[in-house]
């Protein structure tokens, strides 16, 4: 691909997701091109349809969650800290819309949501700091990646629709990962 299809590629997908956090997936992808600064040509050429152009911001979210996992993995610091630093990421993670936490978290484990990629991305993140921290014989038996989603998501949630700040957030979280360690 040339470097201003690419550049074109990219912006496209950059003005979807804002427009479809400002305005929900319903948008008119006119508004996606002229955010875009392109024709709504250049938007079709690159996206036919609607699920193209969400297949795109879907795996752009999905590189991001593995890579945001992967930073926390090579903590190198005590099973506590690495648990809350994942649970911040994941926070932040699901948090980038007002009403994401709650929507995510009640989808996580179900099997018909129309998120449902997004949940299991999310759980195997989430599986991979638990096999970590069992590996360091860290986690209490029986704990499950779901679980943990949805316990994170549940404070992720209250945070969302109570304007919490950081801050307010952190010691909910250290009750959360206390009650999960050894």
């Amino acid at each position: 691909m040339r470097a201003d299809a690419q550049r074109n590629r990219e912006r496209l997908i950059e003005a979807a997701r804002e427009v479809f956090r400002e305005q929900g997936y319903d948008a008119s992808l006119d508004e996606v091109a002229k955010r875009a600064g392109v024709g709504a040509g250049t938007l079709y050429r690159h996206f036919p349809s609607r699920d193209v152009l969400m297949d795109a911001i879907m795996q752009s979210w999905v590189d991001r969650v593995n890579d945001s996992a992967d930073k926390v993995l090579v903590h190198e610091g005590d099973p506590r800290d690495l648990l809350l630093a994942w649970f911040e990421t994941y926070v932040g993670l699901i948090s980038l819309h007002k009403g994401g936490p709650a929507k995510i978290t009640s989808a996580m484990g179900d099997k018909n949501s129309p998120i449902m990629t997004k949940c299991q991305t999310l759980a195997a993140a989430t599986q991979r700091v638990v096999d970590r921290l069992e590996e360091e014989h860290a986690l209490r038996e029986q704990i499950e990646a779901v679980q943990m989603c949805r316990l994170v998501g549940g404070v992720a949630a209250v945070a969302d629709n109570s304007n919490l700040d950081q801050a307010a957030i952190r010691p909910l979280l250290e009750v959360i990962a206390d009650g999960m360690l050894v």
